[in-house]
This record gives C-alpha cells, sequence and structure tokens, in this order.
C-alpha cells in the first residue's frame, strides 16, 4: 500500500488491519535489539491503548507515554489561581470541558462552579469574545491551555479583541511548547527515550524545523506521524529502522498533513501576540523556554495581573503525594503501577490530570487496558 497516496479524509485505509498486519511483520522483522520509542501526544497515546497496539508489537519495541496533552501538564498553581478569580462575582470564567476537571490542590473549577462561581464550558475560545461583548458589565476570563496547535487560535481571539476594543475580557495562559519538554525529558538519567514520535497536528502548526533542531541536539531518530493505527505503526516503523541504522534527524511520516514549512501564517499570530518563557509543566517541574506567556504589548489582557493573582512557582508533581502521575508521565511507570489507578483515581474522581482528559495516558489505560 502506497501510504502517502491514500486520502486524508477517508480514515478507513489508515485502519486497514491487512495495512497494520504488513507493518507489524516489517517492524518485526527489522528489530535486532531493544528500543524505547515515545510519543508525546495524547492523541497517540490513546489510539496505541485504543488499538492495542502495544501487545502487538514485537517485544524488543517499548512505547514510553509522554507528556500526553495540555490538560495533563497544566500544573495544580494555574487551577488555583483559576478557581480563585472564577469565584470572584463579577467574573465569568471560561475554559475548555476537560479544563473544568482538572484538580488544584484544592479543588477544581468544577467544584468552583457547584459553589456558586459563573464557569462556562465552551468550544472555541473565540466564544469568549462573544460573551464579553454581551456582558460589558462583567469580566470574562478564559483559561487558555494548549501546545503549538492551539495557541495560533489565542493569538487570533487577542488580536480581534484589541482590534474591537473589548477591556473586559482576559486569559490566565497555561501554553506550552514540545521541544524543550522531550529535551527535559532526555535529560533526565532515569528517563530512557531511544527515538521520539512527534505529534503531527503541533508539525502542521511549526513545521519541520523544530524538529531537526531537536534531532541535531539530541543525536536521536524523530519521525513525524498522525494518529490512526496505520499511521502510528508506520511512525515507529521507520523509527526502527533509524534506530537499527545508528541514523538520527527528521523523517515526515504524514506528508498528506505536515509540510517543512507548517503553517506559517498561524505562527506569525503567534509571535505578534506571545514569546517565550521558562514554564511550569505538571509532573515535570520548570522547564526552561517550556512555554509562551503574553509580549508587553498584550499584557494588558493578562488576568493574572488584572485581578492581582499570583502562580507561585514549584516543582510539585501531583496534587496527591500518592498519586504517581509524574512518573508515568516520564515513562519510568506505568498506569497500572501507580496505587491510585483504579481505585481512588478513576475518569469519575480523577486525582493526577493524565486521568482528567480523554487524551491522557491514565483514561486511555483505564478505558483500553484495564
Amino acid at each position: 500500500m502506497a501510504m502517502e497516496t491514500l486520502s486524508p479524509c477517508d480514515p478507513a485505509p489508515w485502519r486497514d488491519a491487512r495495512a497494520m498486519r504488513g507493518l507489524l511483520d516489517k517492524i518485526a522483522a527489522r528489530v535486532s535489539r531493544p528500543w524505547s520509542i515515545m510519543e508525546v501526544c495524547g492523541g497517540q497515546t490513546w489510539t496505541l491503548s485504543r488499538y492495542r497496539l502495544e501487545t502487538l508489537l514485537p517485544p524488543e519495541v517499548r512505547m514510553i507515554h509522554g507528556p500526553g496533552c495540555p490538560v495533563c501538564v497544566t500544573p495544580a498553581e494555574v487551577v488555583d489561581a483559576a478557581v480563585t478569580i472564577a469565584m470572584r462575582p463579577e467574573v465569568i470564567l471560561c475554559s475548555f470541558g476537560d479544563m473544568l476537571r482538572v484538580p488544584g490542590t484544592s479543588g477544581s473549577l468544577l467544584r468552583a462552579k457547584a459553589g456558586g462561581a459563573d464557569v462556562r464550558l465552551l468550544y472555541t475560545p473565540l466564544e469568549a469574545l462573544t460573551i464579553a461583548r454581551d456582558n460589558p458589565g462583567r469580566q470574562v476570563v478564559f483559561l487558555a491551555i494548549g501546545f503549538e496547535t492551539t495557541t495560533p487560535v489565542y493569538a487570533l481571539l487577542l488580536e480581534k479583541a484589541r482590534k474591537l476594543g473589548v477591556e473586559n475580557l482576559s486569559v490566565i495562559t497555561s501554553l506550552f511548547t514540545v521541544p524543550p519538554a522531550v529535551e527535559a525529558l532526555r535529560a533526565d538519567p532515569d528517563c530512557r527515550i531511544d527515538a521520539l514520535l512527534a505529534a503531527g497536528h503541533v508539525c502542521a502548526v511549526t513545521g519541520l524545523e523544530p524538529y531537526h533542531d531537536l534531532a541535531r541536539s539530541l543525536a536521536m531518530p524523530v519521525v513525524v506521524t498522525g494518529f490512526e493505527p496505520v499511521d502510528m505503526l508506520l511512525g515507529i516503523l521507520r523509527a526502527v529502522e533509524m534506530l537499527e541504522d545508528g541514523a538520527s534527524g527528521v523523517d515526515n511520516a504524514y506528508g498528506r498533513v505536515v509540510s517543512h514549512d507548517g503553517a506559517v501564517a498561524a505562527r506569525q499570530a503567534v509571535e505578534r501576540v506571545f514569546e517565550p518563557t521558562d514554564n511550569l509543566w505538571r509532573g515535570l517541574g520548570l522547564i526552561p523556554r517550556g512555554g509562551m506567556k503574553l509580549r508587553p504589548d498584550f499584557e494588558q489582557f493578562d488576568a493574572l495581573k488584572r485581578f492581582n493573582v499570583s502562580t507561585p512557582v514549584s516543582a510539585v508533581a501531583s496534587p496527591s503525594e500518592v498519586c504517581r502521575a509524574h512518573l508515568i508521565m516520564k515513562g519510568l511507570e506505568q498506569p497500572a503501577d501507580c496505587p491510585c489507578f483504579g481505585r481512588q483515581c478513576t475518569p469519575d474522581n480523577p486525582v493526577g490530570a493524565p486521568m482528567v482528559s480523554a487524551e491522557g495516558v491514565c483514561a486511555a489505560h483505564y478505558r483500553y487496558n484495564n
């Protein structure tokens, strides 16, 4: 099957059992020693669990489930700040659905809503602009989370708000950039990563250059791939081939979606509104240049400054001392190794953030591997 000639719109060929079996056979024929490959995206973790791909791979291929999703790595301090702001009577606090359930140190936005706060679930950040214009006497705050895929939408939101003169809108930013986190994980002596599967939707925005830099810096293979089972197996095969050949660099196995330059206009919008900053990742700690913050020209939209709320930086890995989410996100343990998993920590009652989102590694394992 000529993978790159298939239609990107029809998922059926990318879930074809014969294609999957052919790729599995090629992986088994090529691998000669143990290799550890990390997928950094929760969508890819979900596919591995949903289709039980890890049980089909040769025992020499070990998949490490990385940080997963922005919901999983948003620190408790940010959730606490959002709850504090949400409890103010003049505030309408908005965010995505999964984010409302993420535990802070003493509660979640969903609990704040139950306690009387005006907390609203939105499907797109641009809805917050409409809410702000419809409620001129209220302060509308959007808890903006995301990797490089969603940051351009927040840039568009704030540029539109400034152009329209909307002054009662602000954001709490919890925005992350993937390559610095991979570098931090690779630097951990206990975390062995031989190759990386890069998330196709991130690379569709950033282009390939940041991952060429990452591959050079870490001297390892980086394979850009998608989210269907055939995509995943094709990415794993390409990674194994590069590892067996002693090669490093970037292989784009998702050419039907990802181009070398990515989404130039989206990146330019981000650069106008945001700039790199050191950022705290839940479970991983403070990562240099691991996130984005508002540029000085847009600081009037910073909700933390508007409401004089701080987020103290700490090395808190999890809101629970017994939760091992920080070790799971480094690939040092599996979800089933955590004493909370499937007991006091379930999708209906998450203790750690990776159980909150459907793309979190713990939630995926609970649903499909438990």
